[in-house]
């Protein structure tokens, strides 16, 4: 139901099969009216003709002449049958030889029936009874009961092929008519499909803008969405290029106050603080900076060559260490967004592993088909060190804490790498590494 097409096809098909519904009952209703008509006046002339063959017997009684006789009266289980009686004689028609039921009871002079019943078990028949005074037969004063009596099955048979042809046409013109529709409405609908793929793949990194030649409607939606990317690109680099400067001008005078302070223990207070104020800075303007903006229209980043740089620097900064960093990326493993982001995310976490670590760290990649758009890459980083307490897990992730305060750090880098995955759309798992330290688990945009 999410799907505009599925929708128009269900609105009009149940409409259309409502009215194919009214139409088949109005179509058989009339069908079967005419079919009744029909039987009526094939009654109607076998009643005439059954009355104008009738003579006058011996016995008082009244017959048809034997030649007069309609074929199939004279058949036995022909389809048609008839019967002349009054109080005290009966004729029936030769094609009631062997068949059990009556015709019903005798009517009063000048009255009319129809009825239907059945002529032994699988003989449906519709009778039509009249009963006639002959002026010149003064031996019956209540009269003879003409009876005619026509089958039913062919006109059931009948009546069940044109229901069976009725639905199946109705059927199938209605398929061809969601068919004929489903197609035109992938034509029609062909320009949106065509935006949702290049939308897609300016999301992915594939494409900096939207295309053109597109309808009119959808003209103007183009259009303000490239005006839109555009702009989001140009706002990032403003951002970058502003807090770049802002970055520079915070850190002469840093260094400034740090140099003219005297050697003493209070001044040795100061120059922490003034250290610590120096990676406050930083994490802010990394945090504004990694606005989340560059995801869209960037050029996807290979996590291969990130992670063989950052090996080589890292070995070369923890070469007193007996260190084993470890790659095990995943082929054609792509981020979608910033290199410089996910290389500082990256970056913070093995260095935070090559500093708790025993000797081995490892770096691991792989898709997440299931995962949301801004969660399908999982990069992994993990170590043999002490691990992380899970009571303590969430805690590391705040900025200014510490998990060892012995150990060298401000306590930001953890918080850094939480701050920009938000701003990605992605999500920070800490947990337990099989090789026995922790391990943090990036969920973030890629393909």
């Amino acid at each position: 139901m999410h799907s505009l097409s599925r929708r128009l096809l269900l609105s009009i098909a149940l409409p259309l099969a409502l009215f194919s519904g009214v139409m088949i009952w109005v179509l058989d209703s009339g069908f079967r009216a005419l079919s009744e008509r029909s039987l009526e006046e094939q009654l109607d002339r076998q009643m005439v003709a059954l009355i104008a063959a009738a003579e006058p017997q011996p016995d008082g009684s009244y017959a048809p002449a034997p030649q007069s006789l309609d074929t199939r009266l004279a058949t036995p289980h022909s389809g048609l049958y008839a019967q002349i009686r009054s109080l005290h004689h009966e004729w029936r028609s030769p094609s009631m030889a062997g068949l059990t039921g009556g015709f019903g009871p005798l009517l009063k002079l000048g009255a009319r029936s129809v009825s239907f019943a059945s002529f032994g078990s699988r003989y449906r028949v519709a009778i039509e009874s009249r009963a006639i005074q002959f002026a010149d037969d003064p031996q019956e004063p209540q009269g003879f009961t003409f009876s005619v009596a026509v089958s039913l099955t062919p006109f059931e048979e009948q009546l069940s092929r044109f229901r069976q042809e009725l639905i199946g046409w109705f059927v199938g013109l209605t398929v061809l008519l969601l068919a004929v529709l489903a197609a035109l409405l992938r034509w029609v609908l062909a320009p949106v499909r065509r935006m949702e793929r290049e939308i897609h793949e300016v999301e992915e990194g594939r494409s900096d803008t939207i295309g053109s030649g597109y309808p009119r409607e959808l003209s103007g939606v183009a259009m303000n969405l490239n005006t839109l990317l555009a702009g989001e690109r140009k706002r990032v680099a403003r951002y970058r290029d502003t807090l770049g400067n802002l970055a520079h001008s915070l850190k002469t005078p840093l260094a400034v106050m740090r140099a003219v302070l005297p050697g003493s223990e209070r001044s040795g207070t100061i120059s922490t603080e003034i250290d610590r104020m120096t990676g406050i800075i930083e994490h802010q303007m990394n945090r504004a900076a990694a606005s989340g903006g560059a995801l869209i229209g960037q050029a996807p980043v290979d996590l291969a060559t990130v992670g063989a740089e950052l090996r080589a620097a890292l070995l070369r900064v923890y070469g007193h260490k007996d260190l084993s960093l470890e790659l095990d990326v995943a082929p054609a493993s792509l981020f979608v967004g910033d290199r410089g982001d996910v290389t500082e995310m990256i970056g913070n976490l093995l260095d935070n592993a090559c500093k708790w670590c025993r000797g081995r760290v490892r770096l691991t990649t792989r898709n997440d088909e299931l995962a949301p758009v801004r969660q399908k890459l999982v990069v992994s980083v993990e170590d043999d060190g002490p691990g992380i307490a899970a009571e303590d897990r969430p805690r590391v992730l705040q900025r200014g804490v510490r998990a060892d305060e012995n150990v060298p750090g401000h306590g930001l880098g953890l918080a850094m790498v939480r701050d920009t995955v938000d701003l990605y759309g992605g999500r920070l798992e800490v947990d337990e590494s099989p090789l026995g330290g922790a391990r943090f688990s990036l969920h973030l945009p890629g393909r």
